[in-house]
């Protein structure tokens, strides 16, 4: 079971798609978020 896992996180390679990037991108700028008193609103811009 040791042998599965890396020793340390430098062992680990990560490397989205490009594709994935885009749209977390996206969505993190078509999000919005509204305070109003103590409620918190997420809105989709798009």
């Amino acid at each position: 079971m040791d042998k599965l896992y890396p020793k340390t996180t430098s062992q680990i390679k990560l490397a989205p798609k490009k594709e994935t990037l885009k749209f977390l991108l996206d969505y993190s700028k078509a999000l919005k978020v509204i305070d109003v008193k103590t409620e918190k609103f997420k809105v989709i811009l798009n």
